[in-house]
């Protein structure tokens, strides 16, 4: 296993079971504020990849750097009793299958890791790497999410 695997599944696992000691009262209310920051940091990124936007190494880079800050928080807001409450989008699999929910924000946290020491310059070189991190979101949220309606 990678140096920058095994830090993220220990940072991953030693969240979990940390992170719910410190979480505030609401944590559907933090995990849910927590992810609209991911979004808003995937945005423009996502639109440097459409050609929607001119490409901009910096905000790429900070946009990585959200995800890691998010990637080190968010597994820890799920304790046991926070499955229902306004705006959640949890789904029940979060719980029935907690080591792939942990598995997956692994490999979420593997690919913002991968992109960081990756350092890309170029929209070229951003591609892959973001399209990695896109696609671990992508299956985290086909798996562990609930759409809102």
């Amino acid at each position: 296993m990678s140096y920058l695997k095994s830090r993220s599944l220990v940072t991953v696992v030693a969240l979990a079971f940390t992170s719910p000691l410190f979480a505030g009262d609401d944590p559907v209310h933090e995990r849910h504020e927590l992810m609209e920051g991911v979004g808003d940091a995937a945005k423009p990124v996502g639109q440097m990849l459409k050609g929607e936007r001119d490409f901009d190494a910096g905000v790429v880079m900070t946009s990585f750097q959200t995800f890691d800050e998010a990637a080190a928080e968010f597994g820890g807001l799920f304790p046991p009793g926070s499955e229902t409450g306004e705006g959640a989008e949890a789904a029940p699999a979060i719980w029935e299958d907690r080591a792939g929910f942990d598995e997956a924000l692994a490999a979420w946290a593997d690919a913002v890791d991968a992109a960081i020491a990756a350092n890309p310059q170029t929209l070229e070189e951003t591609k892959p790497v973001a399209g990695e991190i896109f696609k671990t979101c992508k299956g985290c949220h086909d798996n562990y999410r609930i759409e809102d309606e």
